[in-house]
């Protein structure tokens, strides 16, 4: 690569920096942890994915080859797809994929827009905290039952979406601390 080439690919680089951080830095502040949380979410959720894919056909061959159902492979399965599912909400409200009114959005003038996706960040954060408190209250009451078969505390269920929710919030407050920064450039 030649000089030329690195000093412009830096000069990108910076560009990108100074776009998506802003001059307060807030937005790198938020990023770096939300970069590693979305990574160790993504991570867990797909390995949950192809334990589960593994799981259930280790159950179906028992059950109808062998005529043995393992007893453990539905308690597990349902606390893989609590995984998959809270956590993929978690990764899809960071990059923006959850589910919107995209056309409604677009065909509103540049400030609606920026109203309705401040509103829906917001709708977003409140939604997660309505999470986050449900599922540790109901953690603390399950908290001495177990699960049966597999004897784990029943309150294991719950921890999943709190920390889900929690990813959700800083996810949101990332999203619209981006927007803020753009809007004010």
């Amino acid at each position: 690569m030649s000089r030329q080439s690195l000093v412009t690919e830096s000069s990108r680089t910076n560009e990108y920096e100074r776009s998506v951080v802003g001059k307060n830095g807030v937005k790198r502040f938020m990023k770096r942890p939300n970069d590693f949380l979305f990574r160790a979410l993504a991570v867990v959720a797909s390995a949950s994915l192809a334990v589960l894919s593994i799981l259930v056909i280790y159950g179906v061959v028992m059950r109808y080859v062998f005529s043995d159902a393992p007893d453990f492979v539905e308690p597990i399965a349902l606390l893989l797809v609590i995984v998959i599912a809270m956590f993929g909400a978690a990764l899809k409200v960071r990059e923006g994929g959850h589910i919107g009114l995209d056309s409604l959005v677009k065909s509103l003038p540049e400030k609606g827009q920026v109203v309705a996706h401040t509103f829906q960040h917001l709708c977003l954060i409140a939604l997660a905290v309505a999470i986050f408190f449900g599922s540790l209250q109901m953690a603390e009451t399950t908290l001495h039952d177990r699960i049966p078969i597999l004897g784990l505390p029943e309150a294991l269920r719950y921890a999943i979406p709190v920390i889900a929710s929690v990813c959700i919030a800083l996810f949101s407050i990332e999203n619209l601390l981006a927007l803020f920064a753009k809007k004010h450039k």
